[in-house]
């Protein structure tokens, strides 16, 4: 989707928001996001290029936040398509809307007055879905549209999104080839799921998200919940990381660290103990199978207790 600045003026307006990099990053800080290097780069390179991009990780490592943070450093609408098993171009793209066709054309009647197909299927009547929400887009700035989850779409859904990220358009029979003034900022995410095809990924910039270590996990959790103690932020930090070590269903991203250092806070923890761990587990840990892992393992192990 790559067009010159005379071509598309979003950019001009991109290029005054995100000149570089190192402001790029210093953006999405004070946006509440702390990106490392190699994902700061690939999101400039993808706003600047630009590229849509594909972020691929593990549930909850951040892959959603990254392009909310994007919209907030272009103060931008974000347009969010979430998908899921059986989504058609129709509910991506658009629909009519019968039933004010249907009251148009009863007022004609009552006027003596015949209505055409082309009276019909005009841009009054039409209901626009995220991706057409996005390439109608008015700017000055792009809208970002986030593509969520794209791996849980089927093969003739991703074949439908060529056109979109190739050429930032798409095509509506009863209107014809739609094209974008201000091409969107495209931002694909995958939990991998299942693989994409090849002509899927040759159109997008790529970027693992990994889930972050102790230290950056500190950074994000005291960033959300700065009202919990430094050292409560580093136990859950520490505690998260080595329940990522067993072979739970459902590792704990940063969304459950969140919750459960503010869970931990608001009943006035100030350190990870066995006991407080044991009473907010829920919290962290969704499935039953996980909680007995955990308890197998130890309360105390998951704590860092001299004991585990």
């Amino acid at each position: 989707m790559s067009t010159s600045p005379e071509e598309d003026p979003g950019r001009a307006a991109v290029e005054r928001c995100v000149p570089d990099v190192e402001s790029l990053h210093a953006s999405l800080d004070a946006a509440g996001y702390l990106a490392d290097s190699g994902l700061t780069t690939a999101l400039y390179l993808a706003l600047r290029l630009p590229r849509p991009l594909l972020l691929e990780g593990e549930p909850g490592v951040g892959k959603t936040e990254a392009a909310k943070a994007v919209a907030a450093v272009l103060d931008s609408p974000l347009i969010r398509l979430q998908c899921y098993d059986g989504l058609d171009a129709a509910e991506a793209l658009y629909e009519w809307n019968y039933p004010r066709q249907l009251l148009s054309i009863r007022l004609a009647e009552t006027r003596g007055v015949s209505l055409t197909e082309t009276d019909l299927f005009t841009d009054a009547f039409l209901l626009r879905r995220p991706v057409l929400a996005a390439l109608t887009h008015p700017g000055p700035t792009p809208a970002v549209l986030l593509i969520d989850e794209i791996d849980r779409a089927d093969d003739d859904f991703e074949a439908f999104l060529l056109e979109v990220l190739a050429e930032a358009s798409v095509t509506i029979p009863e209107l014809g080839t739609v094209r974008a003034e201000v091409a969107p900022i495209v931002v694909l995410t995958s939990n991998r799921t299942r693989d994409l095809h090849d002509a899927l990924k040759r159109r997008c910039l790529y970027h693992w998200i990994d889930y972050p270590d102790t230290e950056r996990l500190v950074q994000i959790v005291r960033r959300r919940v700065p009202s919990a103690p430094q050292a409560l932020a580093a136990d859950v930090a520490a505690a998260v990381l080595r329940l990522r070590t067993l072979e739970v269903q459902k590792p704990p991203g940063i969304a459950e660290s969140i919750d459960w250092i503010s869970a931990l806070a608001l009943l006035g923890v100030r350190r990870l103990r066995p006991e407080a761990a044991e009473r907010t587990l829920g919290v962290l840990v969704k499935y039953r199978e996980d909680h007995e892992l955990v308890r197998e393992r130890g309360l105390d192990w998951l704590v860092g207790s001299p004991d585990g």
